[in-house]
């Protein structure tokens, strides 16, 4: 375990860094951090309360080590490019874990006996709920709202796949979307879904630190992984897990707000106070239109040099399968994003669904639906058994639950017919974490009643309230 910080850092700062990437299960632990700080009372005193060794490199031997972040920063302040992750690769071991900012610690994660590995290999950043929503089981795996599409928006697509013969024309959907963002259309880039925002961000930046701050969706991370680029993580602190300081030389910074899994919404002036000339600041607002009046949403913002705001039709519509979304930025930002992508990107039934999902009456639609879903929230958590701890204030279309056992516990409710997201696969959280979507308040009471009885059992009798209801053959859910 590499372990760098600031001079005066206390063991409680130093453990609780440790804790947050430490896999499950990890074996012998070994710290190592730069000599001037193995010398830090709190340093030590985290390492003798554990019983762990502590070895101090010179900044000397540190700077030799190659790693994926280097930073200039670091190496102004101690002589080194690296602390965390030189220290935790200087064994010769498979980095597990990139540096991850903790507070006032920054701490890496290597495993001793294989070659040297600069990707790590902690979570799995393809996972996504779909693969847990199998056929058969209800699914609260995956954040679409039940019963989309509506009727009269599967109309407008059924018109756009008779309309398919012809190439796409994206001029009525892009002024569609800058309309109802009050934006110039030179601002908008409309896309194959949100997702492909952040491919289209890896292959046209060199982002000298990419910083990506968690837990949140796992996309961005890894495109920009698999276009070679370096990524840095910043692990936002529990329970509340609220936005805090990223480091300041960060020139690629990436968001969500609301935040999944953890359905926190951040403030609008905490994250705006994050951009600043010279950053790319991307914040995905997938689940923007699942609070009511989008409080937070900075998609009107064209005052914050390099924002980028990236939307999706997916959740609320129930277009998962069809792949549109649409980010919204400086339009050097979105010019050079439209240079990465292919010709015809998005379908003409995509463009007919933003065109559609963007009118007056669309959007108040949109909005009752998160009205609503504020009610069936609440619902969900007024049900839940005790020893279900709830993650954080949530504010979207799913709710993160801390659940003893829980390995143990998605493996029963899958046996029952509920399907849930695991939570193990997002950067700083734990197998004990699981992502439950809202759905109607008659659903709730069945999942928490199938719940209950896994975490309580009692005799083997099936309760007739944890009975999944039947899904939905009309239900878009895909992930």
């Amino acid at each position: 375990m590499g372990v760098g910080a600031r001079r005066g850092v206390s063991a409680a700062e130093v453990l609780a860094a440790v804790d947050s990437v430490l896999p499950a299960a990890p074996g012998p632990v070994r710290l190592a951090t730069l000599d001037t700080r193995a010398a830090d009372p709190g340093m030590r005193e985290a390492a003798a309360s554990r019983g762990w060794p502590l070895t101090g490199h010179a900044a000397e031997t540190l700077v030799t080590v190659p790693v994926p972040t280097p930073s200039d920063r670091v190496a102004a302040a101690v002589g080194t490019t690296s602390v965390a992750e030189a220290a935790a690769l200087l064994s010769g071991g498979r980095l597990l874990v990139a540096k991850t900012v903790h507070g006032p610690v920054t701490v890496a994660v290597a495993e001793d006996g294989e070659p040297a590995d600069l990707e790590p290999a902690d979570v799995d950043l393809r996972h996504h709920g779909d693969v847990e929503a199998t056929e058969g089981l209800v699914d609260l795996a995956v954040n679409v709202r039940a019963g989309t599409p509506p009727a009269w928006l599967r109309t407008v697509l059924h018109d756009a796949v008779d309309a398919s013969a012809a190439y796409p024309d994206a001029r009525p959907a892009r002024a569609a979307v800058a309309a109802a963002h009050g934006r110039p259309e030179a601002e908008v880039l409309l896309t194959a879904g949100a997702a492909e925002t952040f491919t289209l961000l890896a292959r046209a930046l060199t982002p000298r630190r990419a910083v990506v701050v968690h837990p949140s969706f796992t996309e961005p991370e890894a495109a920009l992984r698999a276009a070679g680029h370096a990524v840095e993580r910043v692990l936002l602190a529990p329970p509340s897990y609220r936005l805090g300081d990223v480091p300041e030389d960060a020139d690629l910074v990436v968001l969500g707000n609301p935040t999944n899994p953890t359905s926190v919404l951040h403030p609008a002036g905490d994250v705006a106070a994050l951009a600043r000339p010279g950053r790319v600041l991307v914040v995905d607002e997938a689940f923007a239109d699942t609070a009511p009046g989008e409080p937070e949403s900075l998609a009107g913002r064209t005052d914050l040099p390099g924002l980028l705001v990236v939307r999706s039709l997916t959740k609320t519509w129930g277009l998962a399968g069809l792949r549109v979304g649409y980010a919204l930025g400086p339009a050097d930002l979105v010019a050079a994003l439209a240079a990465q992508q292919p010709h015809w990107p998005v379908s003409t039934p995509a463009l007919a669904a933003l065109v559609a999902c963007t009118t007056p009456a669309a959007r108040a639609e949109a909005e009752a639906a998160a009205v609503q879903l504020e009610a069936d929230r609440a619902a969900l958590l007024a049900v839940l058994p005790p020893g279900v701890e709830v993650v954080g204030t949530p504010r979207a279309s799913f709710v993160l639950l801390r659940v003893p056992d829980a390995v143990r516990v998605r493996a029963q409710l899958r046996d029952r017919g509920w399907a849930v997201r695991r939570g193990d696969t997002f950067p700083g959280l734990s197998a004990d974490h699981l992502r439950v979507a809202v759905r109607d308040p008659g659903t709730s009471r069945a999942f928490a009643a199938a719940l209950a009885a896994i975490l309580v059992p009692g005799p083997q009798r099936r309760d007739p309230l944890s009975a999944p209801p039947s899904p939905d053959p009309t239900d878009d859910e895909t992930s």
